[in-house]
């Protein structure tokens, strides 16, 4: 079973209808390997087809982001960022002076996720995260 498969049979078996818009959505996003905004998903589709408008785009990836099945980034300057589950858990450094953004080890998560547990008793969804701060080229220039 593809990816694609996987996340529509998921949402099936959550009770939800599969329109066609909906899987649209759902194959934009599983078949692609980057973070997308929902502009990029919507231009991806409407290229295929103008059945489609981006309010149903934003309330369809509202969708998948409450059921768990894609992720929703804020890479600040107004950057939301939407990935599928299939990239698991990852981190990612933002400069806020200059907007890049740099990828980072995902295990470096983990030494987090258990003192949040244990000394906070809180659950953290540590999926997709984005940490904001400066660059290096930014903060020896400043």
């Amino acid at each position: 079973m593809t990816h694609c498969d996987n996340l529509i049979d998921k949402l099936r078996q959550r009770g939800y209808r599969i329109t066609p818009q909906r899987e649209m959505i759902v194959e934009a996003i599983a078949h692609n390997e980057t973070h997308m905004t929902a502009e990029e998903i919507f231009a991806v589709i409407h290229t295929r087809s103008k059945a489609l408008n981006l309010a149903t785009v934003y309330r369809t990836l509202d969708l998948l982001v409450d059921v768990g099945l894609v992720s929703r980034a804020d890479l600040g300057n107004g950057r939301i960022m939407f990935v599928s589950d299939q990239h698991g858990p990852h981190l990612h450094l933002v400069c806020r002076q200059c907007g890049c953004v740099i990828g980072v080890d995902s295990s470096l998560l983990a030494a987090i996720e258990e003192p949040l547990r244990v000394k906070y008793g809180f659950s953290a969804d540590l999926q997709h995260l984005c940490i904001s701060g400066l660059c290096e080229s930014c903060r020896n220039k400043a």
